[in-house]
């Protein structure tokens, strides 16, 4: 099922979300409409729980979709993932679905190695380097109650209107 995506300044966007069980149906089906909802919008590369209204620590990631440099693992959801180690350093351009109006100059690693949990329960641990690394964080951010938002230098210089969002 295609989720509604909630925009800022919905109060679970700034919330941090709970640790999920991915035993739980619950948690199960919200990875398969996660992952049908990032599917759904063009350009999407990423999605939390958050932004779907649920404060659940869970993340689906397809960094294949668009092509950019880096490592590309397909579509990866993440049960209580966590960020545990970043190198390097690159500033971008970044948009959400959930701020659909603008997009920012924001500083990310790039690389990162993230661990948590397959929808089997099984641990991933996930080595990541450009494009990809930058969604995990992105992701990552969202669990935290962060927006790209939270991460430019200056919200005069550093935010800009979006023309379309595609």
């Amino acid at each position: 099922m295609i989720l509604e995506v909630v925009r800022f300044p919905h109060p679970v966007l700034k919330t941090s979300a709970s640790p999920a069980d991915p035993a739980d149906p619950a948690v199960q089906k919200l990875i398969a409409d996660m992952l049908e909802t990032m599917n759904h919008h063009n350009r999407c590369v990423g999605l939390a729980a958050p932004q779907v209204g649920v404060s659940k620590c869970v993340i689906v990631v397809d960094a294949s979709r668009i092509d950019k440099p880096g490592t590309r693992h397909g579509p990866v959801a993440l049960v209580n993932p966590v960020l545990k180690r970043l190198t390097g350093e690159k500033m971008l351009r970044e948009g959400c679905l959930s701020v659909p109006d603008y997009t920012g100059n924001v500083i990310r690693g790039t690389k990162a190695l993230v661990q948590g949990l397959d929808p089997q329960g099984k641990e991933l641990i996930i080595e990541a380097e450009g494009f990809e690394a930058i969604v995990f964080q992105h992701e990552l951010d969202h669990l935290g109650g962060k927006l790209f938002l939270d991460r430019v230098g200056s919200l005069e210089t550093d935010v800009f209107r979006r023309k379309k969002y595609a």
